[in-house]
């Protein structure tokens, strides 16, 4: 059972859409059990979803798909069922998390990088690296590094359609909304929360915050609108997540 007002703050998280059940599973698991060899009991995994409101043959069909994708394993243990990453999705979750869990923006500087071509790895590379393309073979990211044989042409003053090449408008408007949902939870949970009810809380903040902040790269602050409201939630989401500690699983009652 959880206690007021955190199921208010549960259904305003839902408002913001993109909840599919899958994906917070994910979320669950690259927060409380990340490190290998940690495991998360069904009946505590049940309980933990159904304080978001997720039925349990949701989570059921969630979890086989998650197995199927090489994502999940599970087994039995004694007469309970025990779930766990995989190898493979412990590192794309290690992967995530410095984006997701990262206090920093990126350093100020950018610049434009021109290559003679670009392959799938090389694109991959820069995305990783920050960088986003904005015309066929232009990049732009973050200054201090640039693939061998690039044209790098050092960033001033940012033009408006650049900025909506690599941030658009879509991803502002989200962070807008997330950050109202992030100001209003600070807000409304004054008191501590019990174990069970900090991994739900814990779940949404970074499931919601994952869910935008993955969808570009990181960009440099010299390329961000004034108004850009996507390091406001990311301070927004270390202010909650330092005040709500992840709980021990052991702490969480099944």
């Amino acid at each position: 059972m959880l206690t007021e007002p955190l199921p208010r703050v549960i259904q305003s998280f839902g408002a913001l859409g993109g909840q599919r059940v899958w994906s917070l599973l994910v979320t669950v698991f690259g927060d409380l059990a990340q490190e290998p060899g940690q495991m998360i009991e069904g009946r505590t995994l049940s309980v933990i979803m159904a304080g978001m409101e997720i039925r349990p043959e949701a989570t059921r069909v969630a979890l086989h798909r998650l197995r199927n994708d090489g994502w999940i394993s599970s087994q039995k243990v004694g007469r309970a069922s025990h779930h766990s990453l995989t190898d493979l999705g412990r590192s794309q979750s290690a992967v995530a998390a410095r984006r997701i869990y990262g206090r920093a923006q990126n350093a100020a500087d950018w610049q434009a990088v021109v290559l003679p071509a670009v392959d799938a790895d090389q694109a991959l590379t820069l995305q990783a690296r920050g960088f986003a393309e904005i015309a066929p073979r232009v990049f732009i990211g973050p200054a201090g590094w640039a693939p061998d044989g690039a044209l790098c042409l050092v960033g001033e003053d940012i033009p408006p359609w650049v900025q909506a090449a690599v941030l658009p408008d879509a991803a502002a408007q989200d962070y807008a909304n997330l950050y109202r949902v992030l100001q209003d939870a600070a807000a409304q949970l004054t008191e501590p929360l019990a174990p069970l009810e900090r991994a739900v809380l814990r779940t949404l903040v970074v499931h919601n915050w994952r869910r935008i902040v993955l969808k570009h790269p990181d960009m440099p602050a010299g390329l961000l609108p004034a108004d850009w409201q996507g390091q406001a939630c990311r301070d927004m989401v270390h202010c909650l997540l330092d005040r709500f500690p992840r709980p021990a699983l052991a702490d969480i009652p099944a």
